[in-house]
């Protein structure tokens, strides 16, 4: 029997072996002792009876773990065995770390007080989620990933796990005080797959699934959960275990920005208009209260998260007047119901009870009119569903005592279109607009939208593990920590290979997500909302270069998975394969099309149909591989409720126009290219790679810095302009982020030969059209034509900062 040792120095730290493990702080640096090991399967673990109930759960997490790695579990008591024993609970009841106590979420892990030759491990919380840590903490070291079971990640059983520590050692609190996930839009992958595969018995998700999505946030070091709350499944509290679930994993449960107070007003079971009346306040308000009383009455003794306000059923506006000012009244009527609610139930002053209002779609307009929010209530401020943070605090709402979130979506259904399939959003794009709420304060809620988790597993990890330690990201290593964490997994050799993939996964993303290849809008005029051509070119060969680029990225993704051990190819082809492949004929599939339909020949029919083909074939495999245990988590290629972009295009055998996209989403291609990656920048200007067309943009200062100022200049080759030229044409492209704030907007400046300064303004109307089309295509261009000087040789681009913190992406010219 293979022994399995942990080698101790003090406090068992050092443990930066996942990009998972959070950073530490020295308490009182002492001098190091002789390594000593614990046979960690013959150590008994103790816990005290007294101390809380995740305590408890812990002990049997961590033996069951043990177990996992080396085939042998260990005791489990409330009484310390002959031997090594782990003891395990909260700094109330070990009396260890005694400066823990009164702080949130943190642990300690060590020897202290142990003077045998076989000492005991310590491993002590300030609170129960923080001792949960630090046994997940050693869980992770000794070989059990966060994903083993949601990833099928194999336990490493090869015993040389090892813990190097010194002594009084302590982890820091999170970075972000609540930290989970949202799952949503689970009609075609989460549902599906409890419904027909996991909870058969059941037909729903329910307590079976919960309880597995719970211990993962909890090995992610997150502590709070958003139920999926569709009306296809069924609500979470209509299956009073699923509660029972979150609570023995120690989540606390919230919810969206439509359900108050824990109410799902989209499930039938819980408001039926036929039954209740309109979900209108205004009208119909004793209803209302009545179920979230009822609601609040059933749930209070558990640990929750309170959204406030309210809006229409399920993702509709408020019903009402439909005047920001007049829907403000209301609110704030509703705030005092709600509070009054709250302390009836929970006994204790509504200011000390955690509630949140999210400003999200027409409810933000609400909140620009003037309604009042109480100032212990967190704001939680959304992306708007694509990445982009529409607000974050200012001056005075930073000082607010509920402080601030963010609500971010790596899934949405809605306008323009779906983006539910698989997560193509870049990281640096969620590092940067992160790092902008961080900065403005959002440190106290952060909840992703994550559709069904899979397959956006690595995404969501990133995520979580900012939330958790958001000082270990960088600008320097926000675009590879993905790389790092998947060769942490699988192999740290393919680092590089997998660098490569992501990069070329994303940016080809970046330029059009494979779901909105088909040039559709969804929920629009009958005009934009067909499918249509791309506006990728045969005939200058954009097309065709994005074929190879995605066909090159999957040989590279072949070429680890045939490499690795077959233990690893399942959960590899999960988190990373199914999507990259997908990805590639999803982009076969409409460019050949086009091709068809440009030529007239079949053969590019042909492969179209190929690719409809092999996307079948893709979700076959996911959905067989392991004996089906995630048969119908892909159930198909996610349709959404409008979209079409997941059927087949149309063919012809003649060459025709009539899939031509319109004029106002086709780009002019200038001859010509500043290569942005080659410029020497100081700051406040700085290079972003992993973000834009070409993976290096130009950031022009800080968004938050309102010092940011000055230009940097652009030498332009001399031998690309004709040399009788007396003008320039520009085409300047920019990541068509929102303002900071309702007092800036999105504005440089650019001249040529220190000529007349032109101010490029990017303005738009969310919903409208000049917003849809940049948020499918991740970029507003400006085209300008400029007089240059025709006395000198040596022309010069300038660009000036006047709303710091614009990201341009690409310079091109002719």
């Amino acid at each position: 029997m293979k022994r399995l040792i942990i080698l101790l120095m003090g406090l068992c730290m050092g443990l930066n072996l996942t990009a998972n493990t959070g950073n530490f702080t020295s308490a009182n640096q002492t001098k190091t002792t002789d390594l000593q090991g614990i046979n960690l399967s013959k150590a008994t673990i103790v816990y005290q009876n007294g101390d809380a109930p995740l305590v408890k759960q812990m002990a049997q997490v961590l033996a069951d773990d043990i177990e996992r790695v080396s085939g042998i579990r260990p005791q489990v008591s409330t009484r310390r065995g002959k031997g090594q024993n782990i003891v395990i609970g909260t700094v109330k009841f070990t009396k260890l770390h005694r400066k823990l106590q009164g702080t949130w979420e943190r642990y300690a892990i060590d020897t202290k007080g142990s003077r045998s030759k076989e000492p005991n491990l310590y491993i002590t919380g300030s609170d129960a989620r923080g001792l949960a840590y630090g046994v997940l903490h050693v869980s992770e070291a000794i070989g059990v990933s966060p994903w083993y079971w949601f990833a099928d990640v194999p336990i490493d059983k090869s015993n040389k796990a090892v813990f190097n520590y010194a002594e009084n050692y302590v982890s820091k609190s999170p970075s972000v005080k609540y930290r989970g996930i949202f799952i949503n839009d689970e009609d075609w992958g989460m549902k599906t797959w409890a419904a027909q595969t996991y909870e058969k018995e059941l037909g729903d998700i329910g307590p079976k699934t919960y309880d597995r999505v719970c211990e993962l946030i909890l090995r992610l070091k997150g502590n709070m959960l958003a139920p999926a709350m569709h009306t296809c499944t069924g609500a979470f509290y209509s299956h009073p275990e699923s509660q029972k679930m979150a609570d023995k994993w120690g989540i606390m449960i919230t919810t969206s920005h439509c359900e108050p107070l824990l109410f799902n007003n989209a499930a039938p079971s819980e408001w039926d208009k036929q039954r209740d009346g309109e979900w209108n306040y205004e009208t119909n308000s004793a209803t209302i209260l009545k179920k979230l009383d009822d609601r609040i009455r059933e749930t209070a003794t558990f640990d929750n998260i309170y959204t406030m306000g309210m809006r229409g059923l399920h993702d509709e506006a408020m019903k009402g007047s439909t005047d920001p000012t007049d829907r403000a009244r209301t609110l704030e009527k509703v705030f005092v119901e709600q509070r009054n609610i709250l302390e009836k139930y929970k006994h204790d002053k509504a200011s000390r009870i955690p509630q949140i209002f999210v400003p999200y779609k027409e409810t933000l307009d609400i909140y620009d009119a003037g309604l009042r929010v109480p100032e212990d209530i967190t704001l939680v401020w959304p992306d708007d569903n694509y990445g982009y943070m529409k607000r974050v605090s200012n001056e005075a709402e930073q000082q607010r005592s509920g402080g601030s979130g963010v609500y971010y979506h790596l899934s949405y259904c809605g306008v323009p279109h779906d983006n539910l399939w698989i997560s193509t959003t870049a990281p640096m794009l969620m590092y940067e607009e992160l790092l902008k709420a961080y900065t403005a304060g959002a440190d106290r809620y952060w909840l992703l939208n994550v559709g069904d988790i899979k397959p956006m597993e690595v995404e969501m990890q990133m995520f979580m593990d900012m939330a958790y330690d958001f000082s270990s990201f960088k600008y320097d290593n926000a675009n590879t920590r993905q790389a790092e964490w998947l060769a942490k997994v699988f192999g740290d050799k393919h680092q590089k290979a997998f660098q490569f993939i992501l990069d070329h996964y994303y940016r080809l993303a970046w330029d059009r997500k494979p779901e909105f290849m088909g040039y559709e809008m969804e929920w629009d005029s009958p005009e934009y909302s067909r499918l249509y051509d791309t506006d990728f070119s045969f005939e200058t060969g954009t097309a065709q270069k994005r074929l190879v680029d995605y066909q090159n990225i999957c040989f590279a993704y072949d070429a680890i998975e045939n490499e690795i051990d077959p233990s690893l190819r399942p959960a590899l082809f999960e988190m990373l394969g199914y999507s990259v492949h997908s990805a590639y004929q999803m982009n076969r599939k409409f460019l050949y099309a086009q091709a068809n339909h440009e030529t007239g020949n079949e053969a590019y029919a042909e492969q179209s149909r190929d690719a409809f083909n092999e996307l079948e074939r893709l979700i076959d495999r996911y959905n067989t591989q392991l004996d089906g245990k995630w048969n119908q988590m892909i159930s198909e290629v996610t349709p959404g409720y409008t979209a079409l972009y997941h059927q087949m295009p149309q063919f012809t055998d003649k060459p025709t126009d009539e899939f031509r996209l319109p004029d106002n989403q086709r780009h002019q291609e200038f001859r010509h290219k500043i290569q942005l990656s080659s410029l020497n920048v100081t700051a406040p200007f700085r290079l972003l790679d992993g973000i834009g067309t070409d993976w290096k943009a130009l950031q022009l200062g800080q968004p938050l810095d309102q010092k940011a100022a000055g230009s940097i200049d652009i030498a332009i080759p001399g031998e690309t302009l004709p040399s009788n030229a007396d003008s320039i044409n520009l085409c300047i492209s920019v990541v068509p982020m929102w303002p900071v704030a309702t007092d800036q907007s999105n504005r440089f400046s650019v001249s040529v030969d220190k000529g007349k300064a032109v101010v490029c303004e990017n303005v738009f109307k969310e919903w409208g059209r000049e917003w849809k089309i940049q948020v499918l295509e991740n970029r507003k261009e400006f085209i300008l034509k400029l007089p240059i000087d025709k006395t000198i040789s040596q022309h010069i681009i300038s660009i000036s900062i006047v709303d710091p913190g614009q990201i341009i992406q690409s310079i091109t010219y002719q």
